[in-house]
């Protein structure tokens, strides 16, 4: 492990922050059958969380449709996950352990936090807001406030412009191979955390600047 010592740290917030699996695994499997498509095995599911809705489409189901209706099945798919994740997906939104704790540390060490994820803002800040958490990060950039979603970095670059941070002195803290990813094209340091789905193994292709377990272990890979 090669400590950082960032002036900001980013996160994802799914399988990172947060599990919103159980609810996730609802939506896509609704959004399926309102298209008359099969439903997809949950650990499928399981491990689309933190891509795209576009790219979760073709997934899950990509092979099953026509290529003359893709579009229109695709636009339909993210409709009716956006609708029942509208009524359920907030509350069945679990923050992991620790993550308070964490969070909390490293605001008292001076350090400015941020999210950045593939997730509707308004979904993380529900989140948050339950949490009593939303003060402690000062910007979060959602699906809604991009147009290229990770692993492009528009995301990090938007988030560290808020912040007034610079690529050198960010760290981005992720589960999958998608935020190491983003995090090396935006020019940041990465963390990876084995909260999600993703084996220790598969980070080996990337310049992690530690491996951690979750997000309670952040604290002591950080120094400042």
């Amino acid at each position: 492990m090669r400590p950082v010592n960032p002036q900001a740290i980013l996160f994802d917030f799914d399988y990172t922050l947060a599990d919103s699996s159980p609810a996730v695994v609802i939506c896509a499997n609704s959004a399926l059958r309102a298209l008359d498509l099969p439903t997809a095995e949950p650990d499928a599911i399981r491990r689309t969380i933190g891509l795209s809705l576009a790219e979760t489409f073709i997934q899950l189901a990509g092979s099953r449709v026509p290529d003359d209706r893709f579009a229109a099945y695709g636009k339909a798919f993210d409709r009716h996950f956006i609708q029942t994740a509208d009524a359920i997906m907030a509350d069945r939104t679990v923050v992991y352990p620790g993550v308070a704790a964490a969070v909390q540390t490293l605001r008292r060490r001076g350090i400015a936090l941020g999210v950045v994820s593939s997730k509707f803002r308004y979904r993380i800040e529900q989140v948050l807001e339950r949490e009593d958490l939303r003060a402690a990060f000062d910007v979060i950039v959602g699906r809604e406030d991009v147009i290229a979603s990770k692993p492009d970095p528009e995301g990090l670059l938007t988030a560290m412009s808020v912040l007034g941070s610079v690529p050198p002195a960010t760290c981005y803290v992720g589960d999958s191979l998608t935020d190491a990813e983003a995090a090396r094209q935006a020019g940041t340091a990465f963390i990876a955390v084995l909260s999600g789905v993703t084996q220790p193994a598969a980070f080996d292709a990337y310049t992690c600047r530690a491996v951690i377990a979750s997000i309670a272990e952040l604290p002591d890979a950080i120094t400042c």
